[in-house]
């Protein structure tokens, strides 16, 4: 049985493993609730304060789930489509070539032509062939040895210049596909993403406290979370095990990893995609997100990543024997879990420290966002924490509708 959620976040507040944690639960009519804030976040003077509902979190990946819905927008506007080649808004991508390996000497990358177009669905999806340089071997050695990091913020195009990891469509690998899909977005609506998500997202639902990287409004700076004296420039580092880099050489709004909400306000997103309540898309946009996108072709390059040696990351809390592939915004279950997710949960995270799920079968959505502590950063810690309020959460959902047939 999963561990109390309170019981466990208190311990590691307790044991210096996180500072604080927030959490945020609810049900398709909004009758179940639950959201609580633990522990406390440290000022940039130094001073601590209590943990709040709408203190502003640095997403990372959770940011996708949102670039995902701002792009589906966009489709339903006939302004791109999900299996359409995007070489007219995005030549450079499509000018990518796939790297095979290095000349013997180790100098000289070995590079072909991509064989089809690269799509937005596979953007979407990280079939593209793009990928982080920490994910491949080969982007990791071309990355070293052609584009060394440097100081300077590059935008997405500069940022992520490397060559394709695998023939578009024709495997899986965790990429920077969501950051060129919100390229792709600026590009058709002649808005920056930040803009296209205001517009499709935030207005629709009342939200406004949000902000790429870098977050400059002062209202939302008095609460951001990760401006403290471990973080003075607010790179999100303690949400990325302690590296800054992410945000620190970004210039402009990066799909992938660069929106800072709060988690009262992404729980909003959440429910309106579990609620289907037509605020954000149209019912059948949204049922498309919650379908399994792989193709027979990639489906074997995503087993092998999930059983691979970054697979607990990619599985997000589900065991790898469970069936699962890839929705539009994150892992869909393709079979029931026993007690716990039902077959068509969407599902990701964002850093080491974000956790979110929506399962339309069992009516129940969620996020949590726990605030680490440096240096002394304790994944597993984090993995143990995430999963207690995965499963728990479920327990709170049972016991509250077991209440309510007593009422």
């Amino acid at each position: 049985m999963a561990k109390n959620i309170e019981t466990s976040i208190d311990a590691a507040i307790e044991a210096g493993k996180i500072n604080g944690a927030v959490i945020c639960a609810t049900n398709a009519e909004g009758h179940f609730i639950y959201d609580k804030a633990f522990g406390f976040r440290t000022l940039l003077s130094g001073v601590k304060v209590p943990q709040r509902l709408d203190d502003v979190l640095f997403l990372a990946s959770g940011t996708k789930l949102i670039t995902t819905i701002a792009a589906m927008k966009r489709v339903e506007q006939g302004l791109l489509s999900l299996t359409g080649d995007l070489s007219s808004v995005a030549p450079d991508l499509a000018a990518k070539q796939v790297i095979t390996g290095f000349s013997d000497d180790g100098e000289t990358p070995l590079l072909e032509p991509a064989k089809q177009p690269i799509t937005l669905e596979m953007l979407l999806t990280h079939t593209s062939g793009t990928a982080y340089s920490f994910t491949n071997p080969l982007i990791t050695n071309w990355s070293q040895k052609f584009d060394p990091p440097g100081d300077s913020p590059r935008p997405v195009e500069e940022a992520f210049r490397y060559p394709l990891a695998f023939h578009p469509g024709t495997s899986w690998m965790y990429s920077v596909g969501l950051d060129w899909a919100g390229k792709v977005i600026e590009r058709v609506t002649g808005r920056t993403l930040g803009e296209n998500v205001k517009q499709s997202i935030c207005d629709p639902l009342g939200i406004t406290d949000a902000q790429f990287y870098p977050v400059t409004r002062e209202d939302l700076r008095s609460r951001l979370v990760d401006l403290n004296p471990q973080d003075p420039h607010a790179y999100g580092r303690a949400v990325v095990g302690g590296s800054g880099d992410l945000n620190r050489r970004a210039q402009g709004d990066f799909g992938g990893h660069g929106l800072f909400m709060p988690a009262a306000d992404y729980i909003k997103i959440l429910h309106s995609l579990l609620a289907n309540n037509g605020k954000l898309l149209k019912p059948t946009t949204v049922d498309n997100m919650f379908q399994n996108h792989l193709s027979q072709e990639a489906s074997p390059g995503y087993q092998a990543a999930r059983a691979g040696p970054m697979g607990q990351s990619f599985r997000v809390g589900i065991d790898v024997e469970t069936k699962t592939g890839h929705g539009l915004g994150g892992v869909v279950t393709l079979e029931d879990v026993e007690g716990w997710y039902g077959e068509g949960t969407l599902t990701w995270g964002g850093g080491l420290s974000l956790a979110w799920f929506i399962d339309r079968k069992n009516d129940l959505c969620g996020v949590c966002a726990l605030q680490p502590t440096l240096p002394d950063f304790d994944g597993e810690i984090l993995e143990m924490l995430k999963q207690n309020f995965r499963r728990d959460i479920y327990h709170k959902h049972a016991a509250w509708k077991e209440q309510q047939q007593t009422v």
